[in-house]
């Protein structure tokens, strides 16, 4: 894809996470592998007014190409991301409502619907807490997606990655969702979990979900 085809994928996916609420102001952030580096938000970007020549070209290491705005504060833990998971294309966090009331809980997503497993595995972990924008996020944030394609962050948010820009919006928008079930269920009681076998055995079946054609 293109640089400037890349920098309007990002523009819309981050402007349609604000206009389902996922995002309020300047908060959260998205990027997208791009040649030997990544296209990333720029720092204190609003969806609102965001333009597609607001985002920042930058390489893995922390070098901003000359001539562009600052990059997110969060940009550590996006290039830790594409540093070690080649199949990964893509990064977006949020400040959803329902994931970080329960990243403020610092409460892991369990198995309580089998849709947990979007996430790649039979929770969604909460990463311990570190200050944004910070070495030691990034660390927390790579040991919670050991094995997994989303997390939350203690008393921050969530992040989730994708093999493109819209796969990752996609899994924000499904994994909000299962967190505002899963606080629901949480009012009436406590739920129960599926077993480790039963999760297993979703897993094993959505390795093919949607990917078959019809016979």
């Amino acid at each position: 894809m293109s640089i400037k085809l890349l920098r309007s994928s990002l523009t819309e996916v981050v402007q349609s996470l604000a206009a389902a609420g996922l995002n309020q102001g300047a908060a959260g952030n998205a990027s997208a592998r791009w040649d030997d580096g990544m296209l990333i938000t720029a720092t204190g970007a609003r969806a609102r007014t965001l333009e597609d020549k607001d985002h920042v070209a930058m390489s893995l290491t922390g070098v901003v190409r000359p001539g562009q705005r600052l990059p997110s504060s969060e940009w550590r833990f996006h290039a830790a991301i594409y540093q070690s998971r080649p199949e990964i294309h893509a990064v977006v966090h949020v400040h959803s409502p329902y994931a970080t009331a329960l990243a403020c809980l610092r409460r892991d997503i369990p198995a309580f619907h089998y849709m947990v497993s979007m996430g790649g595995g039979d929770s969604i972990r909460c990463a311990p807490y570190a200050t944004f924008g910070t070495e030691a996020l990034s660390q927390s944030v790579m040991e919670a997606l050991t094995g997994r394609r989303a997390c939350l962050l203690a008393n921050h948010g969530l992040v989730a990655t994708g093999d493109s820009l819209t796969s990752a919006g996609e899994l924000t928008l499904a994994l909000e969702d299962l967190a505002h079930q899963y606080c629901v269920t949480l009012q009436c009681g406590e739920p129960v979990l599926l077993s480790p076998e039963e999760m297993d055995e979703v897993l094993e079946r959505f390795k093919t979900y949607g990917q078959q054609p019809a016979e």
